[in-house]
């Protein structure tokens, strides 16, 4: 490890987690016809999708197979990174590549790889189709979208501590040109790069606000394949999936019949991923997008407009930095965009009741907090991007309200930060009193201010 440099802890919880690479064929279709000046070849072209999945195992699985390494591929992403920066060539790409591996060298994600689901034999014979054991549990879904310059293993503590936690999260891997390389591989053997996206590069060239809309509907597609692949490995058909995973993992996936619960699955996404998320929500929940909630992270200040017509309980929460930055977004402050969105979202009516939506800030935190980078280079990140929480525990934080939203899918129990009525209407502006300060707990308040939360009582609801 280089200097300075840290190990990604083990998960917490009771589970142990699995981890399996699934890129899965799609049918080959093109999200607009737009092509690369240089090479004429479609610029945003759908083949095949490609994520991560972190599950319960059994206590103390081991697997045969090495883990994960956080970048597979330093040379591929030093590049990317270099046409961000827009200096790509072979010095600099060497540069980047070269800064990487310092910063990162050898990380390795925790997971088991390729191990089976809890409560599966470690000795179940894929060759087999076997029916789902009597009283194993369902585990509910999360299906995630990554930021800008991001990729699936960057959120790898998050989603394996969610996952030891019995919650499946399938963390995708956008082909949009939004993150800084990806290797599409199909089964056959072919490949193809992909890296940064501008779009000066295209032809023709589009304004921005269409670009922008085009790779949310390139993220969409990639959200809802993700979707089918897991109704067709639920609907027993894993063996096939495995088959077609140019990644070669899930020999186990034919055990896993049964064992997704559907009905209990919800999309959520970082930044620009957020923004996609949003943009799933429209008409959920629906076959393609079955989404009964949405968990959104930092929604993002340049990736266009943010999708407000949901009719499923969300939960929206702005690191420290996102919140305190004033940011003029659609003419108006960010903040007060999504504060009006998440209002608009719960005053619509489920059946008789109110709508539940909640919007926070996680205080100390930055908007990398979410992310496995301040946990790598703690000094580094805290130092650059002005966190002042402790770095894992701003992941854990992140991590506890997420549970506790997917508590409130599963039975509709308001628990921890999401019982509470609103703290700051305004950010930064505490409305309570003596006695309800005195009466909270000190974690919610050391942790956490409430913009925007269903009313716990029958009074009017605040802010």
């Amino acid at each position: 490890m280089p200097l300075l440099s840290s190990k990604l802890p083990n998960y917490s919880g009771p589970y142990q987690v699995g981890v399996v690479d699934i890129e899965a064929p799609t049918e080959k279709r093109l999200i607009s016809e737009h092509v690369f000046k240089d090479t004429q070849q479609p610029a945003f072209a759908l083949e095949s999708v490609l994520f991560s999945m972190y599950y319960p195992a059994n206590k103390g699985a081991i697997s045969t197979k090495p883990h994960h390494p956080w970048i597979s591929d330093f040379a591929q992403q030093g590049e990317g990174y270099a046409r961000f920066a827009r200096i790509n060539n072979v010095f600099t790409n060497n540069i980047f590549s070269w800064a990487l591996w310092t910063l990162v060298g050898s990380t390795v994600v925790p997971a088991e790889v390729d191990v089976p689901i809890y409560g599966t034999s470690t000795q179940y014979d894929s060759s087999t189709e076997v029916p789902m054991e009597a009283g194993l549990p369902k585990f509910p879904v999360i299906v995630f979208s990554h930021g800008m310059a991001s990729s699936r293993t960057s959120y790898t503590q998050w989603c394996g501590e969610l996952a030891s936690l019995g919650f499946i999260v399938a963390a995708i891997e956008h082909r949009d040109g939004s993150g800084p390389g990806s290797s599409v591989m199909l089964k056959d053997g072919s490949s193809r790069e992909v890296y940064h996206i501008s779009e000066s590069m295209l032809e023709p060239q589009p304004e921005t606000p269409e670009f922008k809309q085009i790779q949310i509907a390139m993220r969409q597609a990639e959200i809802e394949e993700t979707v089918r692949v897991l109704r067709q490995i639920n609907d027993g058909h894993g063996k096939d999936v495995f088959a077609s995973n140019a990644r070669s993992e899930g020999d186990d996936l034919a055990a896993w019949r049964g064992r997704i619960n559907m009905d209990r699955i919800v999309v959520g996404g970082h930044s620009y991923g957020a923004t996609g998320a949003l943009q799933a929500l429209k008409d959920a929940p629906n076959d393609k997008r079955p989404f009964v909630g949405g968990l959104i992270l930092d929604p993002g200040k340049q990736s266009g407009p943010l999708q407000s017509d949901i009719d499923v309980p969300i939960l929206v929460v702005h690191s420290q930095s996102w919140s305190a930055r004033h940011s003029i977004f659609e003419g108006r402050p960010h903040f007060e965009v999504v504060k009006d969105l998440v209002k608009k979202v719960m005053r619509k009516k489920e059946g008789k009741k109110q709508q539940s939506a909640w919007f926070l800030t996680s205080k100390g935190t930055s908007h990398p907090s979410v992310t496995d980078a301040p946990l790598i280079e703690p000094m580094l990140l805290s130092w650059t991007t002005g966190s002042t929480i402790d770095v894992r525990e701003g992941v854990m934080q992140y991590v506890k309200v997420g549970e506790e939203f997917m508590h409130f899918l599963e039975n509709g129990e308001r628990i921890g930060v999401l019982a509470e009525d609103v703290t700051h209407p305004v950010y930064d502006q505490d409305e309570r009193d003596p006695e309800r300060k005195a009466h909270m707990s000190q974690d919610i308040g050391k942790y956490w201010q409430i913009h925007v939360a269903p009313p716990s009582t029958d009074k009017k609801q605040r802010g």
